[in-house]
C-alpha cells in the first residue's frame, strides 16, 4: 500500500471547510479543540503547517487491526494472513491487493483502480498484471480457487471482496 504520506497540501477553501465541519459536528475531545485551533492558526497565517499525531490511547486499537472474513483473518499491522489456523505466506503486493479489497468489502474496483491504490507509479495499461496477482492470491487464500468465495470477479468491470462473509 502507499505508505508514509509525509505532506498533504490543503488549500484555503478546504481548511475553512474542515474547520467549519469540525466546529459543528466533531466529538467534543481535546484533539478536536487542538485541531480547530491549528486550523485557525493556518487561516490567520500564524502557522504554515500542522502535524497530526495519533494519541497513545489509540495505538493498541491499531495493533489489533484485523479484518475477519469467514475463516480468513487479515492482520494489517503485522501483514499476516491466517485461514483456518494456518498462516498463509503472501508477497508484499499480494498482501496489499488483498488488504485493499478486504477493507473495501463489497465495493467493485476496476483493474486500474486496484493498480493505482497499490502501486505508487502510473498505471501501465496492462490488465494482465492485476489478473495474474488475483490468480495467485486466489490459489493461496481460496479453499477452491476455481470457485472463489473471497475475491469475486465482476465480469466486465473488475473485482470485489465478498461482503457476504
Amino acid at each position: 500500500m502507499k505508505k508514509n504520506i509525509g505532506l498533504v497540501n490543503l488549500d484555503s477553501s478546504l481548511i475553512r471547510w474542515l474547520h467549519e465541519k469540525l466546529r459543528i459536528s466533531a466529538p467534543e475531545t481535546q484533539g478536536r479543540a487542538d485541531l480547530i485551533e491549528g486550523l485557525e492558526d493556518l487561516m490567520n497565517g500564524i502557522a504554515s503547517s500542522l502535524m497530526l499525531q495519533l494519541g497513545d490511547e489509540e495505538i493498541p486499537a491499531l495493533a489489533n487491526d484485523v479484518i475477519q472474513c469467514g475463516a480468513l483473518s487479515i492482520y494489517a499491522r503485522s501483514r499476516k494472513i491466517i485461514r483456518n489456523d494456518t498462516e498463509i505466506s503472501l508477497t508484499p503486493k499480494e498482501f496489499d491487493i488483498l488488504y485493499f479489497l478486504a477493507r473495501n468489502r463489497g465495493e467493485v474496483f476496476t483493474k486500474e483502480q486496484i493498480y493505482r491504490a497499490v502501486w505508487e507509479n502510473d498505471y501501465l495499461l496492462d490488465d494482465s498484471n492485476i489478473m495474474a496477482f488475483i490468480r495467485k492470491l486466489r490459489k493461496k487464500i481460496e479453499p477452491n480457487p476455481d470457485a472463489p468465495e473471497y475475491i469475486l470477479t465482476i465480469w466486465g468491470i473488475g473485482y470485489k471482496f465478498n461482503d457476504k462473509l
